[in-house]
């Protein structure tokens, strides 16, 4: 469903990401791992085309996209819940979602406000209620919920359990379970080592702009001495 190969990106003359490929599979989580700066954001944002790469390729579902604008990305059934969550602080929930719908698309799921309520019971319940007056899991709730309007095939993840709740958090571990079962192929970025392993089949991790493993969940567990290196603080 995408493909990276040697994603050279740049910050004026900061060379951000260096020779990155990696690349994730439909019905799969995939997770990015590493400390905070190491390129896990920079990597979601050049997917999604608002830091464009000056090297590589990016393929979704067989289309090269490193060259679009993110409109249009957006548009082939790619989808990115940013780190900053940016809903409309000003709407309600469902005027958020209304922004974020697209038309059914061939060979992803079909989401309406009603599906999203089953999978986020807590929305359903302030369908009224204007974006900045919910909690920082409930807006991140949003910001997911309204990614999904867009029925994408591919959502990408940066950072979901940063900021939450414990409670929270194992919620947002089964959302994007159910995600998968449903056949998105789903990419994230983490730092949470226990949330990764709650929710992702196979990990990449990222120390400055470069790949230095990757691997199954189950092979990264057993590999004490990689996450001493790349992921302890």
């Amino acid at each position: 469903m995408l493909t990276i190969e040697g994603l050279n990106t740049f910050y004026g003359r900061a060379h951000i990401l260096a020779d990155l490929s990696l690349q994730a599979n439909p019905g799969e989580v995939v997770v990015l791992l590493g400390r905070n700066g190491a390129g896990k954001s920079t990597t979601m944002k050049s997917v999604i085309g608002m830091v464009p790469a000056q090297s590589g390729s990016i393929t979704f579902d067989g289309a090269r996209i490193d060259r679009m604008p993110s409109h249009r990305i957006a548009r082939l059934g790619l989808g990115y819940v940013p780190e900053e969550r940016r809903i409309f602080t000003d709407l309600t929930v469902m005027e958020n979602l209304a922004v974020g719908k697209q038309p059914p698309r061939e060979g992803a799921p079909t989401w309406t406000p009603e599906r999203l309520f089953e999978l986020f019971p807590n929305l359903g319940r302030m369908k009224d209620r204007p974006g900045g007056r919910m909690s920082g899991g409930e807006q991140q709730m949003l910001t997911i919920a309204r990614t999904l309007m867009g029925n994408p095939r591919l959502i990408l993840l940066d950072e979901p359990s940063e900021g939450l709740a414990p409670v929270i958090v194992e919620q947002m571990a089964k959302t994007i379970l159910q995600l998968k079962d449903e056949g998105l192929c789903v990419l994230l970025s983490e730092q949470n080592l226990h949330f990764a392993q709650m929710v992702a089949d196979r990990a990449y991790i990222i120390e400055k702009g470069r790949i230095r493993y990757s691997g199954t969940m189950a092979e990264l567990a057993a590999n004490a001495a990689v996450r001493e290196q790349y992921l302890s603080v």
